[in-house]
């Protein structure tokens, strides 16, 4: 079983099993079985819980002598986000041609700011190519992308333009500058590794624990992946093969992985709910 963030593990479980699915709060001991079959100790989900609550992902609640967890309108934006990109049916292709450029500016005491704006540009695909200029493949919604952020945003600090290839200037060299193709190319890898054998659930006999690790690995490979044009790939690029892979897999695991959910959230304690500390 491969080692994974118990955070990324469960806004997975989340986004699979309670998002749109789940009418009402889930229990902590839901989640924390869920996790256990991933991998996580007790310990280190019930950290991961505190961490999402402060950081107003998640809102608690008491109802008898359970705790419960439920979305808040946070959560359920970054989830319906990440959830398009699982199900994207072509999820390594860069969404129309040329590429977009941006440059930012902020103040060296705003850390935090900036590594939440890195982050946020990554998820959409772009690199650093030279001295903070950030490139992506093809037209990305900047403005969706940085929607998050808005508010803390300085007026002016970013410059967004679209680009195109000039003839007998390839770019071939300033994809390989920006990413490590090669590094993108073993993660579609080792996400075959595991994922390639039919039947696989990688080590974890709870199918709700299995389909939330996939997906947390499919989230993540699609997080190393930036949607490179498949010009610059060589014949053998594996993207296609690990998308079969995920698809596979995912059918395999939905319908015990639903039929097991639903008999863990069965069961509850009843009692009045009141907020939680």
């Amino acid at each position: 079983m491969q080692s994974r963030a118990p955070k990324q593990l469960l806004l997975a479980f989340l986004g699979e099993f309670v998002l749109d699915r789940h009418d009402g709060p889930v229990r902590a001991s839901v989640i924390l079985e869920v996790l256990e079959g991933a991998g996580v100790a007790a310990p280190a989900a019930r950290a991961t819980l505190d961490r999402m609550t402060e950081r107003g992902l998640l809102r608690r609640q008491r109802r008898g002598r359970e705790i419960e967890f439920l979305l808040t309108p946070e959560a359920e934006a970054v989830l319906h986000e990440g959830g398009q990109r699982v199900y994207d049916l072509d999820p390594f292709a860069p969404h129309g041609s040329g590429w977009t450029l941006v440059t930012f500016t902020l103040p060296e005491g705003q850390r935090t700011l900036r590594h939440r704006l890195r982050a946020a540009l990554t998820w959409s695909g772009f690199a650093p190519l030279r001295d903070g200029l950030w490139l992506a493949p093809g037209d990305v919604d900047l403005a969706a992308a940085l929607d998050p952020l808005r508010a803390d945003l300085p007026d002016g600090s970013i410059t967004a333009f679209r680009a195109s290839e000039l003839p007998g200037f390839s770019m071939a060299r300033s994809v390989r500058d920006a990413w490590d193709v090669e590094g993108i190319r073993m993660a579609h890898l080792a996400f075959i590794d595991t994922w390639g054998r039919a039947g696989s659930t990688d080590g974890s006999g709870n199918p709700i624990s299995a389909r939330t690790m996939l997906v947390a690995d499919w989230l993540a490979l699609l997080r190393s992946d930036p949607r490179l044009p498949r010009e610059f790939m060589d014949a053998d690029w594996p993207a296609d093969r690990a998308y079969a892979v995920h698809r596979a897999r995912h059918e395999e695991l939905d319908a015990a992985a639903d039929e097991a959910f639903a008999r863990l959230v069965g069961a509850r304690d009843p009692g009045p709910t009141v907020a939680a500390p």
